[in-house]
């Protein structure tokens, strides 16, 4: 990524406080990965209409004041605020119109009122528009009622939205439509944003077949890749899929290099529990630094976290579960995140809300526990979450079912019926 010399896996695990790899906690596990990953290099200038996304390179300065001129918030009359009689009806006579790109250019003098449409100028030293429908009119005269409006009111400053020097965007940001449009505004055609963050993934075991293979007896279709597919493309990043690879060495060994010398990231499902294949493991441990965790969490205990490399080229390695449900628990829980940070963007939890449990959950303290769950709003007000039923982490189902994961803290025991609780939305992530 860079020629800075990175840290050694040693060297971040002597930073993280009370670090076990036999029973590291979630906060833990997601600090050492903050210190492991890098951010990608190399910047990009792109056309507005391919942004949408990408993680905006550096800070966006107006160069301009937006809008560029005082104008007007409705469809109504234009006048003098001073002109506003205190205790009655003001009487003003209309001497022009001006309309969005065409305004009015001529004088105004006091007494006088100029018709204006929304978006258009405002004629120099009016500062008031009165709605249309809020006035009488009276032939080339209209009649504001007294108290119909305030001086001020109704107009666009120029610079309000922004003003020439400020920042519009910042460097990180990972652009939504809403920042197109706020970039079209300032007339940018092209915005410098950071090289797409390369991510290779592949499945392991011998009982995987991929889709349209036959199903031999003991065997099952590869889910892993579909969804690890699906929640890599709602971050915007490239995406190798890299299929499935037999437990052999030797296709396990070119898998990973060939993962390596074309990805940032590799992402592996399967082969790192206890009691699997050791050829995943030792391959990983070949290839590079890698350590192997066994996380305070359910589902998603075990994980492999560390580098490989080949060919003068590395890649951060996340060796993740086999287990359907762990695989995108803990991708949720502690890779989302720092694919985020690599690909440019700085640290932004997803946003939790709080519900009442439906029923009651047992809990044993000492690790982090996500459950599928179904959040619908509660009779009363607030939110209402109840688990989908069965919660073991093969059961794919589930997480289809549910709308959002409950969330049990590290230290949480059990929970009452009616105890609030913490819950991960699934909107916009799975």
């Amino acid at each position: 990524m860079n020629d800075k010399p990175a840290p050694s896996l040693e060297e971040i695990s002597s930073c993280v406080s009370g670090y076990d790899p036999n029973a590291l906690p979630v906060e833990q596990a997601r600090e050492f990965i903050a210190r492991l990953v890098p951010r990608v290099e190399g910047v990009e200038m792109l056309a507005l209409r391919s942004a949408m996304g990408r993680v905006l390179a550096r800070d966006i300065v107006s160069d301009i004041d937006v809008p560029a001129h005082d104008n007007s918030a409705m469809d109504g009359y234009a006048l003098y605020g001073s002109d506003l009689a205190a205790g009655g009806d003001t009487v003003l006579q209309v001497v022009g119109s001006g309309l969005a790109g065409n305004g009015y250019a001529g004088s105004v003098a006091p007494g006088q009122c100029v018709r204006i449409m929304t978006g258009a100028t405002m004629p120099d030293g009016l500062d008031t528009v009165i709605p249309q429908e809020f006035v009488r009119q009276d032939g080339d005269r209209v009649v504001v009622p007294a108290g119909a409006v305030k001086t001020g009111e109704n107009r666009r400053l120029a610079g309000e939205d922004l003003a020439r020097g400020d920042v519009a965007l910042s460097a990180g940001r990972v652009l939504r439509p809403a920042d197109l449009g706020m970039l079209a505004s300032l007339g940018r055609a092209e915005v410098p944003v950071w090289r797409r963050l390369r991510v290779a993934f592949f499945s392991t075991g011998n009982e995987l077949r991929s889709i349209g293979e036959p199903l031999d007896p003991g065997c099952v279709y590869d889910s892993n890749r579909y969804t690890l597919w699906g929640m890599l493309q709602r971050l915007g990043v490239e995406v190798l899929d890299m299929g499935v690879v037999r437990d052999d060495p030797r296709a396990l060994e070119s898998a990973f290099r060939d993962a390596a010398a074309q990805a940032d990231v590799v992402i592996t499902s399967g082969g790192v529990s206890v009691g699997e294949a050791d050829y995943t493991k030792a391959i990983m441990a070949k290839l590079g630094d890698v350590l192997f965790w066994r996380i305070a969490m359910r589902p998603g205990r075990p994980m492999a976290i560390g580098r490989i490399a080949t060919g003068g080229r590395s890649a951060i390695l996340f060796g993740l579960p086999g287990n359907p449900v762990a695989v995108m628990v803990t991708f949720y829980a502690l890779v989302r995140d720092a694919l985020l940070a690599m690909a440019g963007a700085p640290a932004q939890p997803l946003p939790m809300l709080r519900a009442a449990s439906a029923g009651a959950i047992r809990k044993k303290p000492g690790r982090t526990e996500y459950q599928r769950g179904i959040v619908t709003p509660a009779a009363g007000g607030g939110w209402e979450v109840r688990i989908t039923g069965s919660q073991g982490s093969g059961i794919l189902r589930s997480m289809s079912q549910a709308n959002g994961l409950v969330v049990l803290g590290h230290e949480q025991g059990n929970v009452a019926a009616g105890d609030p609780v913490d819950v991960l939305p699934f909107d916009g992530l799975i």
